[in-house]
């Protein structure tokens, strides 16, 4: 199809991008190795399997020796901690096991310690398994292509990254559906077929149809079943939840009725756009700074914040029509909320409980100055504390459950 060989014109990183990527990657590298001990620097991530985007960062895994440091697994990060301070400016990033980052011009490398396993149940901690993935997907050179594209059209869907802000499809998911179905097309035509449970393994480790029962129940609570094809009790698709999962096929099934780049291009919508796109709408608009944390924690803690504004705003009868978080970059995010009114009523009614049941109604009159009858039910006339959603989201924004979760916060 010619409109995807235009795609992966533009997604494709230049040849010149790769070499100086790839140059500074391998200084690190020789220079890691040539003073380590019991252990190797190689190349990881989307970089080792050659199915990057246009990208600025890559992954450096610096594998420890297995039978050395197996039992020393979480002393890894101290260790290479220690070494990369003596050589490197580097920046330490919280995860399961605490990793680097070295800022080398417009790149970033984040150099991760695992240990240097042969086979997945060797595995101490997540990362260690890493390594295994990209010797999976390597055996697939000639779908490499394929991969950019079905992740390009993941990220322009808003639903690429296992991050627990995000729980969409992680790049790994993305190469192993392409894989799965033989082609990115293949993958397109058939996403809108899936249903709630729709199980894939590639590796048909399970010859019983009914998967499903022989897998640890906590791993399928996902609406996709991807058996990681290096580590059979790992359902690779875990963290991918319904919202995601139903935006994909729709986008599918628009795609295959109308094909356009448009699918592929992945827009962020700014300030400007959401009151240009929502401006008959009354609009809520937050922005927020993360906390200084990984990326996955720190968004997940804003999304924790989202929500308790939004569950707010609800329980003082403000209905909203839409609302999102979007997420901009380390140092910036806006949270929207589309209401239906900003504006309330200076008084509401309070529903109570049926006459009949005296004990409720008595004891719903002496909580409630003003009460009356309707519909055989005692009800109550209150004044509201808030009529305004702006005032009342001023309020929300000083509550602990929003500060501790954000670095900074203010309605724009």
């Amino acid at each position: 199809m010619k409109l995807l060989n235009e795609v992966l014109e533009d997604i494709k990183p230049s040849n010149e991008y790769e070499r100086d990527i790839l140059d500074k990657a391998k200084n690190i590298i020789d220079k890691i190795n040539k003073s380590i001990k019991d252990a190797k620097a190689v190349l990881g991530g989307s970089g080792a399997k050659g199915t990057w985007l246009k990208t600025f960062d890559a992954d450096i895994f610096v594998k420890f020796n297995y039978n050395k440091f197996k039992d020393k697994s979480d002393k890894l990060s101290d260790i290479l901690e220690k070494f990369l301070k003596k050589n490197f400016k580097i920046t330490k990033l919280h995860g399961s096991r605490d990793y680097f980052q070295i800022r080398q011009e417009k790149f970033t490398f984040e150099i991760v310690p695992i240990l240097d396993i042969k086979k997945a149940e060797q595995a101490r901690n997540i990362t260690d398994v890493s390594p295994l993935h990209s010797n999976f997907v390597l055996k697939h050179k000639n779908l490499i292509d394929d991969m950019r594209l079905t992740k390009q059209f993941f990220k322009a869907a808003k639903v690429y990254g296992a991050e627990s802000y995000i729980r969409g499809f992680s790049g790994y998911v993305c190469e192993i559906l392409t894989i799965y179905y033989g082609s990115f097309l293949n993958l397109i035509k058939t996403i809108p077929k899936w249903k709630e449970k729709t199980v894939m393994d590639i590796k048909k480790f399970y010859k019983n149809k009914n998967i499903l029962f022989e897998i640890n129940k906590s791993k399928l609570t996902s609406p996709l079943v991807i058996i990681d094809p290096v580590q059979k009790e790992r359902n690779a698709a875990a963290a991918l939840d319904h919202e995601k999962f139903e935006i994909i096929k729709h986008r599918a099934k628009e795609f295959l009725k109308k094909p356009s780049k448009d699918f592929f291009e992945v827009k962020t919508l700014t300030e400007q756009d959401i009151r240009k796109k929502f401006q008959k709408n009354k609009l809520i608009i937050l922005k927020a700074k993360p906390l200084n944390k990984k990326e996955d924690v720190a968004g997940a803690k804003m999304l924790k914040a989202f929500h308790f504004i939004e569950q707010k705003l609800i329980s003082y009868s403000f209905k909203i029509m839409e609302s999102d978080m979007l997420w901009h970059s380390k140092n910036s995010s806006l949270f929207y909320y589309i209401l239906e009114n900003d504006e309330l009523t200076k008084t509401m009614e309070i529903l109570g409980p049926p006459l009949k049941i005296k004990r409720h109604a008595d004891a719903f009159k002496k909580k409630h100055k003003k009460t009356f009858i309707k519909n055989k039910k005692i009800c109550a006339t209150e004044k509201r504390k808030f009529t305004n959603a702006a005032d009342l989201v001023k309020n929300i924004i000083k509550a602990s459950n929003v500060k501790d979760n954000i670095n900074k916060i203010e309605l724009i």
